[in-house]
């Protein structure tokens, strides 16, 4: 009986070590939780961003990958586009933006 749970314990080890590996993170591929942080840190953003009166009506898309924030898509004028990113870089989570933004 001994053998046969030294056998098992050896199997779930394995099988847990390779479940884990297979959700971490690479610099160019998000872990599962890093993917779940970024999806809110990116809803967050663009609630800020609609919320905002100057900016309401800007084409802009939000993009997060670890952390960090890209910002495309057209606004009205350089001061949306320099506003936009600093309604981004104040929310909680945000390391970092990009600004790609365009003026129309």
């Amino acid at each position: 009986m001994n053998r046969i749970g030294t056998y098992l314990s050896a199997i779930v080890l394995a099988a847990a070590l390779l479940t884990s590996v297979g959700c971490s993170s690479t610099p160019r591929q998000e872990g599962t939780g890093e993917y779940i942080d970024d999806s809110v840190v990116t809803s967050k953003v663009k609630v800020a961003i609609f919320g905002d009166p100057m900016l309401k009506s800007a084409e802009i898309n939000v993009e997060t990958f670890k952390g960090v924030v890209q910002l495309s898509g057209f606004v009205s004028s350089r001061a949306a586009a320099n506003r936009a990113t600093e309604v981004a870089r104040g929310v909680a989570g945000v390391t970092s933006v990009k600004n790609d933004m365009r003026v129309k």
